[in-house]
């Protein structure tokens, strides 16, 4: 039996596979413990299978913990070593004004402050050799300078530490000869590729988080064992896999986005079982949407990611991180999303949010701030007697009063009015958010198929359709809890990455590929701490530009040694690659490679094929529920029910309303749902159905 746990910034989620199906549950995250949220979560789910909870074998967990550290500044006092005239790289930045006529820039401050960064005369040049030896000396001051200034942690990272890591691994014997409790983390280690400030930014903030997340999942580990849960516990990384907990500890920046990841999983794998090559997969918890892009089956990756960006959707405004990730967009658009009327007197949502603690007001734990949850619950999409499957029972005049209170008196709305606002409001938030992803990346948005889930994301997904003109979304099964099945459909991987800077037309076959055996064995070895006897394939992604550009763009290659004529292979990958993203080559330029990477993972199964089902037979309307229709601006009676009810084939018009325990599917007037052979929903546009 294997259970995935996913800690969001207001529910925690919990997918137990075990003999007889899925258990599924959530429990409102503990921020102060959130392991208590997972224990409370495992007891319940096993509770409902009728199983204990040392039968449990494996525990796959993923977390906002390090993300929220590094937005919220809780991490370790930490101290920098750097080169001699790189100690201002990171408050420097790439110099790039990404809001050019805003007077009042405001950038994100460096995770540590310029009194506690520290240089050292040493040099290493870009082919690795060594310019300036590092000083004896001036080393054991450092090491004594450290030492009295009280750092739980030091980032390491030197110039060129990527081509030879010599002088990185040296300060770093030397601190832990003198303090090994220290914590530590290498530039060379973290993350050897080019860029000094992506690269510095990494070790920075893996060395930030990583007392507090080795604590951390020391205690889980710990209490884990005291239930009796004895299952080795893994950890689902941003790039969509699963490492091992002991890797997590040492390099949690690998971390930052896991739990999104799952859900990209869990999209991916009913993109692959409906046949789907264009799906654009919505996220929507208690906090935060996340969007992402699946093609062919496989969720869009990247080698950057922005933390804490202090403008919404502008590159360039957050602390970029060089680790591999699952490229999406997330804004602070979730349930519990509070919503405030600005200067100009109209609504905005987001991106505070009220959490688990307190809550939505309607949750009666002290909210009173209005959220996109107490708007949905005031206009009738929300079922106040059975959310969360009634384990939290709602009260709309809690809500009516927040909305009054907080929106009403500053508008001149009525708390009916004022909901609506909320709620178009943050699903204009999320449209922006699809439409500007897919127009960055060369797609048009209406050719996709939506996949929705989370607790959030059923009740806005029909509405966000049409305005996005998007014609079929499908629900899942266990759609609630997205991101916790999907890391029991995660493989285990690695991705190792490391620069080595080539011209093609000066490509060295035999470095490359010295290179590339080098990153397998790195990758494999971390693979191999998952379970024995897994079958493993091997990617490969090389990072090409023009000569004189300042940015790559990944080009997936077939893994195999490189002959000295491949150079014709590599620029038609590149060229084929740079045309598809950007629709034009650029001719008379030559082509460079930078970066390189190899990824190992465990091969996962087959899935089996759905015959989609696009009419049935019709289940009568009973007009249960009367709910507010966006798009028709009028309350409407819908017919409500049971997901258990829409078997294969089953068939409900809208306006209509889907309910279960983890979340409630809003089919609008203009769509109609119908059951699946694998318990999805399919919803389609009325004049697209049939």
């Amino acid at each position: 039996m294997r259970a995935g746990v996913d800690i969001g910034g207001t529910f925690t989620d919990v997918a137990l596979e075990h003999p007889g199906g899925l258990s599924t549950c959530k429990v409102l995250t503990d921020y102060a413990r959130p392991e208590q949220a997972i224990l409370d979560g495992l007891r319940k789910a096993a509770e409902g299978a009728g199983v204990a909870m040392a039968e449990i074998g494996q525990v796959i967990h993923g977390t906002t913990l390090v993300t929220n550290a590094l937005i919220q500044r809780r991490g370790a006092r930490l101290a920098f070593v750097t080169t001699e005239g790189f100690r201002d790289v990171v408050e420097m930045r790439s110099e790039n004004r990404f809001e050019q006529y805003d007077l009042n820039l405001e950038l994100p401050r460096p995770l540590v402050a310029r009194q506690h960064r520290y240089t050292l005369n040493e040099r290493v040049a870009a082919d690795g050799s060594v310019l300036l030896p590092l000083d004896s000396a001036e080393l054991e001051a450092l090491v004594a300078t450290v030492l009295a200034g009280g750092y739980e942690a030091v980032a390491i990272g030197f110039i060129h530490a990527y081509a030879n890591p010599a002088h990185e691994r040296q300060v770093a014997a030397a601190l832990r000869a003198a303090a090994p409790e220290l914590s530590l983390s290498l530039s060379s280690v973290i993350s050897p590729q080019m860029r000094e400030f992506e690269r510095f930014n990494t070790v920075i903030a893996n060395a930030y988080v990583q007392p507090m997340v080795a604590d951390y999942l020391g205690r889980l580990v710990s209490r884990l064992r005291a239930q009796e849960v004895t299952a080795p516990v893994f950890m689902m990384h941003s790039g969509g896999g699963l490492i091992s907990v002991e890797t997590a500890a040492e390099q949690p920046v690998r971390l930052l986005e896991s739990g999104p990841a799952g859900g990209a999983i869990f999209a991916a794998q009913f993109a692959r079982a409906h046949r789907l090559d264009k799906v654009l997969s919505f996220d929507m918890g208690g906090t935060t949407a996340k969007i992402c892009l699946i093609e062919d089956g496989r969720p869009k990756t990247a080698n950057t990611f922005e933390v804490a960006r202090t403008y919404r959707f502008k590159k360039g405004s957050g602390m970029p991180v060089s680790t591999p990730v699952v490229e999406m967009v997330e804004i602070g658009a979730g349930g519990g999303s509070i919503a405030r009327v600005d200067g100009m007197g109209q609504i905005r949502v987001g991106p505070r949010s009220a959490g688990s603690e307190p809550g939505p007001a309607c949750y009666r734990r002290g909210g009173d701030k209005p959220t996109v949850t107490d708007a949905n619950l005031i206009l009738g999409r929300l079922d106040p007697d059975n959310f969360a499957g009634g384990a939290i029972p709602l009260s709309a005049a809690l809500a009516e009063s927040a909305l009054r209170t907080e929106l009403s008196e500053e508008t001149g709305l009525g708390p009916a009015a004022a909901a609506f606002g909320v709620t178009e409001m943050v699903d204009e938030n999320m449209a922006n958010a699809a439409r500007v992803h897919t127009v960055e990346n060369g797609r048009d948005v209406e050719a996709f198929t939506m996949v929705a889930f989370g607790g959030g994301a059923p009740l806005h997904a029909c509405r966000l359709c049409e305005k996005l003109g998007i014609a079929a979304l499908i629900i899942p099964p266990a759609a609630g809890v997205g991101s916790a099945v999907g890391f029991l459909k995660a493989p285990f991987s690695y991705e190792a990455a490391k620069g080595l800077f080539q011209r093609l037309d000066a490509f060295d076959a035999e470095a490359v590929n010295a290179q590339l055996a080098a990153l397998e064995a790195e990758a494999l070895g971390f693979v191999a701490a998952g379970p024995g006897g897994a079958e493993t394939e091997a990617k490969m992604t090389a990072m090409m530009r023009y000569a004189g550009q300042g940015w790559e763009i990944p080009v997936a290659l077939p893994y195999r040694p490189f002959a000295p004529g491949d150079t014709a292979k590599l620029k038609a990958a590149f060229e084929d690659s740079y045309h598809r993203l950007f629709g034009q080559l650029i001719e008379g330029l030559g082509i460079e490679v930078t970066n390189w990477s190899i990824t190992v993972a465990s091969r996962l199964p087959a899935v089996p094929g759905v015959t989609r089902i696009t009419a049935g037979e019709a289940l009568p309307s009973n007009g249960a529920r009367a709910f507010f229709d966006a798009a028709r601006r009028e309350t409407v009676q819908a017919a409500e029910v049971r997901r258990s009810e829409l078997g294969p084939g089953a068939t409900v018009e809208g306006p209509a309303v889907v309910v279960e325990d983890e979340t409630t599917t809003i089919v609008t007037s203009g769509y109609v749902v119908t059951g699946q052979d694998d318990g999805s929903l399919l919803l389609q546009r009325k004049d697209v159905a049939g």
